[in-house]
Formats: C-alpha cells, sequence, structure tokens
C-alpha cells in the first residue's frame, strides 16, 4: 500500500445524497465545501465522482457548475452515505502487471452504526470492475480511515478501533495483524490506544496521527490536564515517542 502523499492519478469521491444521514441539519453548507475541494484537487489531477443515478449526477454537476470538467469525471456507483475514504477501495501497487489492485475490506458503517450500508460495502469492487483491475478479499472489516502507512513497511492503528468486536468479534490480535501484512504488504503494524472523546468511529488513525514521510509522524495533542482527551491522547504520544520502525 503506497503511502498518501504518493504520486497517484485521482481522488475519488462519493456525492452526498440529500436523503443521506451524514449532513440532516447542514447538507445545502457542505456543498460550497465540496465545490472548493474539487476546484483545488483538480489544479493536479483527476477527481472521480460516484453518483446514483442521472439525477444525483445532475445536483452534482450543478455544484460544480463553472469548474473546468477535463479533469472531473462521473460514475454510476450508488453509495448509502459520502465517506469514500472509509468504504472505498485501497489501492495497491504490485511489481506485476497490471501495476495497479485494489484491496476490497468488508465494511460495516463503524461497527453497524449506520444502517444501510449495502450500497457502500460493494464499492471497492465496483470500482475495480471499471478500472478492471484485480481485486483481493481479505474478508476483514476495515475502514480506510482506520490506517495510516508509510508506504515502506511500516502501518499505524489503535485498538479502540481494530480490537474493538463491533468490527470482527471473531479474530484475534494476532490474526488481524496478520491479515495487514498478508494484504496491505506491510510488515510492522504499530498500535495507538484510542480517539478522542465522541468519535463514532471508535478511534480512527487519520484522526490522530499521519505519517509525512517515512519516519516522521505528526500527532494531535491535547495539553490541559482537565480536557478528557488529555490522557488519551498523551498516551499516544508516549507510544508514539517508544516506537522504533525498521
Amino acid at each position: 500500500m503506497p503511502a498518501e502523499w504518493e504520486p497517484h492519478a485521482a481522488t475519488w469521491l462519493s456525492w452526498p445524497r440529500p436523503e443521506g444521514i451524514s449532513f440532516p441539519d447542514s447538507f445545502d453548507r457542505v456543498m460550497p465545501t465540496l465545490r472548493a475541494m474539487i476546484e483545488a484537487l483538480i489544479e493536479s489531477e483527476r477527481v472521480c465522482i460516484n453518483v446514483c443515478n442521472g439525477a444525483h449526477e445532475a445536483e452534482a454537476r450543478q455544484v460544480v457548475r463553472g469548474l473546468s470538467m477535463e479533469r472531473i469525471s462521473f460514475h454510476l456507483v450508488p453509495t448509502n452515505e459520502p465517506w469514500c475514504r472509509d468504504h472505498g477501495p485501497i489501492f495497491l501497487t504490485r511489481d506485476r502487471k497490471p501495476k495497479l489492485a485494489v484491496a476490497d475490506w468488508d465494511y460495516n458503517a463503524w461497527g453497524n452504526k449506520y444502517p444501510p450500508f449495502d450500497l457502500d460495502e460493494v464499492v471497492p469492487t465496483r470500482l475495480a470492475q471499471l478500472l478492471n483491475v484485480p481485486v483481493f478479499y481479505p474478508r476483514m472489516v476495515l475502514e480506510g480511515g482506520a490506517i495510516e502507512v508509510n508506504g515502506a513497511g511500516a502501518l499505524l492503528t489503535t485498538e479502540s478501533c481494530l480490537l474493538n468486536p463491533n468490527r470482527n468479534p471473531t479474530l484475534s490480535r494476532d490474526a488481524i495483524e496478520q491479515r495487514l501484512r498478508d494484504f496491505l504488504g506491510v510488515r510492522e503494524i504499530l498500535w495507538l490506544r484510542s480517539g478522542i472523546a465522541g468519535d463514532d468511529t471508535d478511534g480512527h488513525i487519520d484522526d490522530l496521527a499521519r505519517f509525512v514521510s517515512e519516519r516522521t509522524v505528526v500527532a494531535a495533542v491535547e495539553e490541559d490536564p482537565d480536557d478528557e482527551n488529555y490522557r488519551p491522547l498523551q498516551e499516544n504520544l508516549a507510544r508514539l515517542r517508544e516506537m522504533k520502525i525498521g
């Protein structure tokens, strides 16, 4: 699995639906932010947008009207919710041809919190079919935001998310680590403990710590001892300081 900063051809988005549960009171306010994000992205890469049907595509086109469409494309890949980082494919690179492949991890909307998720669950395979690339099935629940890699064999994650029984109750820690190694090509699994209060993802690592180079991690820290996030974030920081990579 390549690191976040490595060159890539496109960003994939799943367009939100007004009837979805993600933005019940702020749907209209989200649209300008989506447009601004797409405008920034198309300066250097393509943006591929998943839509549910023609009417949904028309809604999305209205939001991006006036932007250059040369690097914007729409794809009929229906979704329940817009969190493509979590329900979308994890792209892998390979030595053999084709150089690109997809890992289709199981998806259950962060521990069965937000059904239905039947459409989201099959997005990775749908995109692999569109791109005509191989797809692998680890048979383990995993969201994209739950892992962070440095592209050189190390993976960061959290115990509160990956070891939560609402994800993979029949898999041990060792079994989870082995599947990460087998399907993402990593060697080292680095565990932080937990996330911030109120995080309904149960502590996604992309909320907490990110590799910015092969050996450098930027982490969220709380300095106020009275804050409820002080102890968990300080513990994460202490663990990071003790970690050795390679």
